[in-house]
């Protein structure tokens, strides 16, 4: 049997295809909250910096991160008619299912938007826990794993961003990385996820043959 009995995912750029709204978005968010300004060329190099690294670039103070965070989550809302799933999500979900794995969905975006864009997919998600804070993640992670009585050591985290990869060593779990998310590849690697996942197709392959 494999190792793996739950199986916890973020949301925006791991299992939605939301890279080109941020894109569209960002600059709004950077003029409404007066943050400082940055070109095209250097919101793709942001890439590959961390959650606090991003702040300090951009002069986010953590007082202001609430309202930045709960004014992205509106207008993620808005959006969610026009966001799609990235394609063999719910495949990939199905599969896990059948190989006994539990999925959940830890996410900084609201319930009602996730579920939105999940659609039919929304019935494979055993547990969700959204409207996370950007440094409060591994308190979620554990709290799902708690309600779905798992075992952190059966836990595996995926996400795109560094944040996700250091909130699932602090929840004392294992992490995957994918590389189609928001992050870069090196970024990500650098960080020491358990996996960094190339395609959809090898979250399947990996956690179904961890032992």
């Amino acid at each position: 049997m494999t190792r793996y009995r739950l199986a916890i995912f973020d949301f925006d750029g791991t299992l939605a295809d939301t890279i080109d709204w941020f894109r569209a978005s960002f600059h709004d968010a950077i003029a409404r909250f007066d943050l400082k300004p940055v070109t095209p060329e250097e919101l793709e190099g942001m890439r590959g910096l961390s959650a606090r690294e991003i702040m300090e670039r951009l002069g986010v103070s953590m007082w202001q991160l609430p309202a930045i965070v709960n004014d992205m989550r509106k207008r993620k809302l808005a959006a969610a008619s026009e966001t799609s799933l990235f394609a063999g999500i719910p495949e990939m979900l199905t599969d896990l299912q059948r190989f006994g794995i539990k999925t959940a969905i830890v996410s900084s975006d609201g319930e009602a938007s996730v579920r939105q864009v999940l659609g039919p997919a929304t019935a494979l998600i055993a547990r969700f826990d959204c409207g996370a804070a950007v440094f409060g993640k591994h308190w979620k992670f554990r709290r799902v794993a708690r309600i779905l009585e798992t075992k952190p050591a059966h836990t595996i985290c995926i996400g795109d961003e560094i944040c996700d990869i250091e909130a699932a060593k602090a929840a004392g779990m294992d992490s995957g990385a994918v590389a189609w998310g928001y992050a870069i590849p090196a970024a990500l690697q650098a960080a020491g996820p358990t996996y960094l996942f190339n395609s959809i197709e090898e979250i399947t392959q990996s956690l179904a043959a961890a032992k």
